[in-house]
């Protein structure tokens, strides 16, 4: 048998050959050797000191195999060096710094300094070295010394630039280089000469708008996540010289009554359901569900400019005064929107379904159809509900009474499965017709929307199943079981309430469930529900399948929305050609690049949540700036050694407390119980409190509020760990803090 050292070294050393498999071949191990490997496996896990990533194994904190990174200098023989563009400092609080290999078959412009590429990671073999080299796979495009902020007038007559980015220095601006900018724009300036003494110099070289205006905010957010936000003329030619589909490869299904339910304001329509009792007498109480999907691929077809396009943007973004498409408006919102009354090409999936919601079986069909009613989800509800109308009662019994029996079926599945059911209602922002913020509500949690959410899961796990059975590539979509670092954390917070988890045991969904059910209804639930979803992994797009935690699902691929995602157009492709479904499948060179493919996509998916959240925040800044001094309610949703993250009741925006502001008292970090306690009182605050706050400064450009709070500190438990001291701060002796700390809202 290898030793624990020796296998680590092997995982560190082939991170793209550390399967369980991998390592028995390696060490030629087999019979009882291969479960003794599987027991030292698992104590390394335990231990922390491997972690699972896919099929494989990997060292906590090491890069995948393939990574997006930005360059960021050269050594001194002149090599490149570059990090992670992203980085979780959960594992360690410096990114590793990768030394790019000269590749001789690079394709494109030679990347620099300043660049962002798509690589794959090679761990380095010589010890001294450094620990990991990349060769280059493709330069992403990328905006370099660009920096956006306000362009402001001095009284001395001065043109200043104030970066949105709070880390960023101020700018002098040439007053020769204004670019027909006027005070108060939101501008995107480039460095134009940097000084030993006194700032920098730059340009102005793109004029966004007046940030007065509402609407300059999400721009913000596009700016500065780099979010490709304006399609090139031949990718916009290419979409208009495109012509409806034809019947050929299809199925003509003009004459089954598929309907669409979508939010009122939704513009493109890429799903179809329909549902009909099964009328095989071996299958009594079952159901035939069929999801009728867009297909984009028909005229989005490989190494085109809208192919190409959609690969650089992922997926469509989406705020709350515009949305950034994947797609031109003539794919999106026309050939492949699956428009009331007119024909419309599809991918179809007919699935059986017994009265207990197990599936029996499914078939996939390239169609051609057409919508008998495009509906909203209210709209629909209340039909069901009682109350039709022109559009929803001649299709009442006919359409949606079937539809929402076969959700009563597919329940039934989805209760036996037991995926993860966290109860965190998402907030919606209203806004005016101007652009204002109106109000934040949190919109109803309708069985329609819950329907058609079943019914794409289920369309979603048909196209993994029929791509793996037909041994066909494809990208999944997977979400790991929580790092045991993370089951760890949340086990002590836990007992703290005098609530266990079990120890060794694989977890599954229920397990949280379970602890979810028992605080429902209590003043902790909140608190339990924030803690259990900070405990869990991200999901991420894979060609290598581990299956879907959340869902607890063993093979899940999005297949359900190929006009905003190019994760469910791949999959698409995918199951054309495995099924011979036409010739506009997946093509080899595709199938060899699906890791490369996942990687940008992911990176895409957060950089998208991102720019989601960061405007939201500015634009509550921005409308509760005339309200400073103003008392609201709020709960703590964050609690870090420098101070509280409180979210308003009323508007779902965060804002942060200085540690330096809370109270007469020393304050120590206690990481147990996510809470801040006063080293003399034992009093302090904890994550989920509900508080009082009084707002003391809003940052609209930066999307930052920073508030004092008003409510009492009460006893906090004490934590099973050792508190970790955070710095001591007296109120009066310690100066206003000069910045405002940002709230950041986690994403699911």
């Amino acid at each position: 048998m290898p030793s624990r050292d020796e296998i680590l070294q092997f995982i560190q050393e082939n991170p793209d050959l550390a399967g369980k498999r991998d390592i028995a071949k390696a060490f030629n191990l087999k019979g009882d050797a291969r479960i003794a490997l599987k027991d030292i496996l698992r104590d390394l896990a335990d231990g922390g000191l491997v972690e699972k990533r896919a099929k494989r194994l990997a060292l906590p904190g090491s890069l995948p195999s393939v990574a997006v990174l930005d360059i960021t200098g050269r050594d001194s023989d002149g090599g490149l060096i570059a990090k992670p563009a992203e980085w979780d400092a959960n594992h360690q609080e410096r990114p590793p710094v990768v030394f790019i290999r000269a590749s001789r078959n690079q394709k494109g412009p030679t990347p620099g300094v300043g660049d962002r590429v798509l690589a794959r990671i090679f761990v380095s073999a010589d010890p001294t070295g450094p620990a990991y080299t990349g060769r280059v796979i493709k330069k992403i495009e990328h905006r370099k010394d660009a920096v956006l902020g306000v362009l402001r007038k001095l009284d001395n007559g001065e043109w200043r630039l104030e970066p949105v980015e709070r880390r960023q220095v101020e700018l002098a601006i040439d007053p020769a280089q204004l670019n027909n900018a006027k005070a108060n724009d939101l501008v995107e300036v480039e460095v134009s000469k940097i000084s030993r003494y006194g700032l920098a110099l730059g340009r102005i070289t793109q004029v966004v708008g007046s940030v007065a205006s509402e609407k300059a905010l999400s721009m913000i957010a596009i700016h500065e996540h780099e979010i490709p936000h304006v399609f090139p003329d031949s990718v916009t030619a290419e979409a208009e010289k495109a012509r409806p589909a034809t019947m050929a490869h299809r199925e003509d299904w003009r004459h089954v009554p598929l309907v669409t339910i979508d939010p009122a304001d939704a513009k493109d329509h890429d799903d179809a359901v329909y549902a009909e009792p099964d009328p095989d007498e071996k299958n009594p109480g079952g159901f035939i569900a069929t999801v009728a999907i867009a297909d984009v691929a028909a005229y989005v077809t490989p190494r085109s400019q809208l192919d190409r396009e959609a690969l650089k943007r992922g997926n469509s973004v989406y705020f709350p005064d515009r949305v950034v498409p994947m797609l031109p408006e003539r794919i999106s919102n026309d050939l492949c929107s699956l428009k009331e009354l007119v024909d419309r090409p599809a991918l179809a999936v007919r699935m059986i379904f017994d009265a207990e919601g197990r599936k029996h079986s499914h078939a996939f069909h390239r169609i051609m159809m057409r919508s008998h009613a495009r509906l909203s989800y209210p709209q629909a509800q209340a039909a069901v509900d009682g109350a039709t109308d022109e559009k929803t009662a001649p299709i009442l019994d006919t359409i949606l009474k079937p539809l929402w029996a076969a959700y009563a079926v597919l329940k039934r599945g989805r209760d036996a499965r037991e995926p993860l059911e966290l109860d965190l209602p998402e907030k919606k922002i209203l806004l005016t017709p101007e652009g204002k913020v109106d109000k934040v509500v949190i919109p109803p949690r309708l069985d329609a929307h819950k329907l058609i959410e079943e019914f794409m899961i289920q369309a979603n796990v048909a196209a993994a199943e029929t791509l793996e059975r037909k041994k066909q590539p494809l990208i999944f979509r997977i979400h790991d079981a929580p790092s045991l670092a993370k089951q760890e954390t949340l086990r002590e917070f836990l007992r703290t309430m005098d609530i266990s988890l079990a120890r060794g045991a694989e977890l599954r969904p229920n397990q949280f469930n379970h602890i979810l059910k028992r605080v429902e209804g209590s003043d902790s639930q909140d608190l339990v529900n924030q803690v259990v979803l900070r405990s869990q992994s991200q999901a991420e797009y894979n060609p290598a399948n581990i299956g879907h935690f959340g869902l607890n699902l063993h093979r899940y691929a999005h297949f359900t929305s190929p006009i905003r995602r190019y994760a469910d157009l791949i999959v698409h492709r995918a199951l054309i050609s495995a099924l011979g479904l036409g010739p506009d499948g997946l093509t080899p060179d595709e199938e060899a690049a699906l890791p490369e493919i996942a990687a940008l996509i992911s990176t895409s998916e957060r950089r998208a949540m991102a720019a989601e959240r960061d405007t939201v925040d500015r634009l509550i800044a921005h409308f509760l700036a005339d309200k400073v001094g103003s008392s609201f309610d709020g709960r703590v949703q964050g609690v870090t050694r420098a101070g509280l993250f409180v979210s308003l009741a009323t508007y779902g925006a965060d804002g942060f407390i200085p540690i330096s502001t809370l109270g007469d008292d020393y304050y120590l970090y206690d990481e147990t119980n996510h809470a801040l306690s006063g080293e003399r009182s034992g009093k302090g605050f904890r994550l989920g409190d509900v508080v009082e706050v009084r707002l003391v400064e809003a940052l609209p450009v930066a999307g930052a509020l920073r508030f004092e709070m008003l409510s009492e500190p009460h006893p906090v438990p004490s934590g099973v760990r050792s508190h970790h001291k955070a710095k001591r701060f007296i109120r009066g002796n310690q100066k206003r803090p000069s910045t405002v700390s940002r709230g950041g809202r986690r994403g699911r």
